[in-house]
This record gives structure tokens, C-alpha cells and sequence, in this order.
């Protein structure tokens, strides 16, 4: 049986949760771009960090606002590519997050290197080291002012050289193909080194 002290530790600060708690300190997440189809036809690039496999099958979701124009492009057009950039792509990639013009476009994102996605109609950035295609599968609504987007992946590709395998020592694997991690609140890391997890003996999912 677990032993509970019944106060709270007196290291620990007690959070205002009348206001959102992200703020106040650091938490690891991904950084991936997503890829929509515009109404004239063009194609939009979006960072998020809100995001993560949604399933042990293959889902995959982000947080979105409806507001925002990747909300209302794959609700329209259903369906999203992801890219995952890699460190040395963090430039480029703040630049989809560049404000759009009075015309509605985004200029920035001329500076992003693309190619066509296979599955869905769609575009993914060049360089980076996974790629995702998805079909929208869900949307939830009303998570405050924010939606969870939930696609079904039809279509993934990976750079060989971030590729596991049982021949290649996953430490050594992430050394020459490093990960980027995006640290909200405005910091990013560079992930290079990894150990193994203890996980018990007998552990399975």
C-alpha cells in the first residue's frame, strides 16, 4: 500500500488555475509543421507543439484553435500532412509561424524548400526526418478556446538515417540524427544523447 502524506510539500508552489498553468514553467514537447490545402488551391504551413501519436495504432492529433486557418482548411478539405523538422531546420520552421499578409497568404513561406505528399493532397517540407499523412478522423471541440484534431495515418515516411533497426544502436542512431524538442514556453533543445529506460522486468504496454 502507497504512503500518502496528507500536506503538500513545502518545495512545491501552489498554482493560480484560474489562469492557464503553461506558463510557469518548462515542459518538453515536439515541434512538427502542418501542412493543409488553402481555398485557392495553395498550401499552408503551421507549427505546432500540442502534438502527439493519438493511439498505439496509427493516429495521430495536434491542438488547434478554429479560428486558425488549419482548423478550417482540413475541416474543409479533410485531411493534414506533419513534418518533423530537424534541429538544424529551426529557422525555417519559425518562419511558418510568420503573420499573414492583408491578402491572407503567407510570404514566409516561400523560404520553405516542399515537395507533393503521396496519399494526401498536400506538401511536406524538405529535409526533415518523418513525415506523416492523414486523413481527418475526428475533431473534438469546446477544449476551451481550442480543438483536438485527431487524423488516421495513411501514409509515413522516415530518413534512413533516423530509421531504427536491429542491426544499429539506438543511442548511436540519435547522435548522428539528432531530435528537436521544443521547450514552451520560446525555447527549443537539441536531443542527441539518450539512455535506456528502466523499465521492471516482466513490463509490457
Amino acid at each position: 500500500m502507497l504512503h500518502m502524506d496528507n500536506i503538500i510539500p513545502d518545495h512545491l508552489q501552489t498554482l493560480d488555475i484560474d489562469h492557464p498553468v503553461w506558463e510557469r514553467f518548462f515542459m518538453v514537447a515536439p515541434l512538427v509543421l502542418v501542412g493543409t490545402r488553402e481555398p485557392d488551391g495553395g498550401f499552408d504551413l503551421a507549427p505546432k507543439h500540442m502534438a502527439m501519436p493519438m493511439s498505439w495504432q496509427n493516429h495521430y492529433g495536434f491542438v488547434c484553435a478554429p479560428h486558425h486557418r488549419t482548423y478550417q482548411n482540413l475541416r474543409r478539405e479533410g485531411g493534414f500532412t506533419v513534418s518533423f523538422p530537424s534541429p538544424k531546420q529551426i529557422v525555417l520552421t519559425s518562419l511558418a509561424a510568420d503573420a499573414r499578409a492583408e491578402d491572407g497568404s503567407k510570404p514566409a513561406l516561400q523560404a520553405l524548400p516542399t515537395f507533393p505528399s503521396k496519399t494526401v493532397d498536400g506538401i511536406l517540407v524538405k529535409n526533415a526526418y518523418l513525415y506523416l499523412e492523414c486523413e481527418l478522423h475526428r475533431i473534438i471541440d469546446d477544449l476551451g478556446d481550442n480543438s483536438l484534431i485527431i487524423g488516421r495515418i495513411v501514409a509515413a515516411h522516415v530518413d534512413r538515417d533516423a530509421m531504427r533497426s536491429a542491426e544499429r544502436d539506438d543511442q548511436d542512431l540519435i547522435h548522428h540524427a539528432p531530435l528537436l524538442a521544443y521547450l514552451y514556453p520560446g525555447r527549443f533543445a537539441t536531443i542527441e544523447e539518450s539512455f535506456s529506460f528502466p523499465f521492471p522486468s516482466g513490463f509490457t504496454r
